[in-house]
């Protein structure tokens, strides 16, 4: 372990000179790339730091103990710490996902369920937008193409982290959300009290850092603009200022009609686009790597029912990391931290055993 400190020690001061040269900083996908594993190694460093102060204060407390027994008192409290510190360590020491440091887009879909569907869709995005804001994240609603009942269709989300440390990035905390969240409750629409059940789905994708990571050639795609509509199919813009991007070669498509703007549009589409094109990039190379694709929790299967929302009984239940709670009301309130760490713990424990396996 310690070789392997050596040298994070001396890419710690490598990096360290770069953040000092302003020709890095000329160069903002740099910089941010450069920021962020500078970060990452400075929380292992650290980590490491706090082990070795630990250690010493342990052998100079045996020391003294073997003179003065009132100093025995101290070892069961320093050899916790010391047990902890390790543990920290060897955690942080763990290959982070390169990702883990980047913003990023969600959509949210309605599924089965129809209107319930919706309103569910609408009422996670508010989950979502309540949890980011406890974070410190800024959250930036793209688009959103209502239902009639108040709910939503669709919509696209961007969320922001200004931490350069991965471990607090919005990819390492949101990457576990896609799949299908199911619903189990009364909908407004019931008129018997009887309860249903339907599903809304949710993606999320790392944004691209700067347009020039994922190039796109204005001949790989195709523009249309329309008339954007409102619930039910009404217009509500009297101009053509939404946009349809479709990406020819994958077969991917982006709508935005949220702003009045066709530019604004258009650039939110683009945005979207390139971090789908970022993930779909991301999928090949996992898919090549299976062993350590496995080994994390996020699944490239979207259709994977990832978590039940269970609102007579109040209770949140994750299928793959079998948390459970009966708070529900305030994780719908942002309260998602509990679920995912969760998450995060067994991905990491999940990569440990992959290492040990090897």
């Amino acid at each position: 372990m310690q070789d392997s400190l050596s040298g994070l020690r001396a890419e710690h001061a490598s990096l360290q000179k770069q953040l000092s040269d302003s020709a890095v900083h000329t160069n903002p996908a740099l910089a941010k790339k450069v920021n962020r594993r500078y970060a990452e190694l400075s929380a292992i460093l650290l980590a490491d730091d706090d082990v070795k102060k630990l250690e010493q204060d342990l052998v100079a407390t045996r020391e003294l103990a073997s003179e003065d027994s009132a100093f025995s008192e101290e070892l069961p409290n320093l050899e916790e710490r010391l047990a902890a510190a390790k543990e920290k360590l060897r955690r942080l020491l763990i290959p982070r996902d390169p990702d883990d440091g980047r913003d990023v887009i969600m959509e949210i879909k309605a599924g089965e369920g129809g209107a319930e569907s919706a309103l569910f869709a609408a009422d996670l995005l508010r989950m979502y937008m309540y949890y980011a804001q406890s974070k410190g994240w800024k959250a930036e609603l793209l688009d959103k193409t209502e239902s009639d009942l108040g709910g939503i269709k669709d919509c696209q989300l961007a969320i922001k982290s200004n931490s350069s440390d991965p471990a607090n990035g919005v990819w390492a905390h949101l990457k576990y959300e896609g799949g299908v969240h199911r619903v189990q409750r009364v909908p407004v629409t019931e008129a018997q009290g009887r309860i249903h059940t339907s599903a809304a789905g949710v993606l999320v994708f790392p944004e691209v850092d700067e347009p020039e990571e994922v190039d796109i050639s204005p001949n790989d795609i195709r523009i249309d603009v329309f008339r954007s509509s409102g619930p039910g199919g009404q217009s509500v813009n009297t101009t053509d200022s939404a946009v349809r991007i479709t990406h020819i070669a994958t077969g991917i498509v982006v709508s935005m009609q949220n702003e009045k703007s066709q530019l604004q549009n258009r650039e939110a589409a683009m945005r979207v686009l390139r971090a789908r094109l970022l993930a779909a990039q991301q999928e090949a190379i996992d898919a090549e790597q299976s062993a350590q694709r496995k080994s994390q929790v996020r699944t490239v299967d979207r259709s994977e029912r990832i978590r039940t929302y269970n609102f007579p009984e109040n209770r949140i239940a994750d299928h793959r990391t079998g948390y459970k709670a009966y708070n529900l009301d305030q994780v719908m309130e942002g309260a998602l931290e509990p679920i995912v760490q969760s998450a995060i713990a067994m991905d990491e424990e999940a990569k440990l055993a992959a290492i040990k396996g090897n």
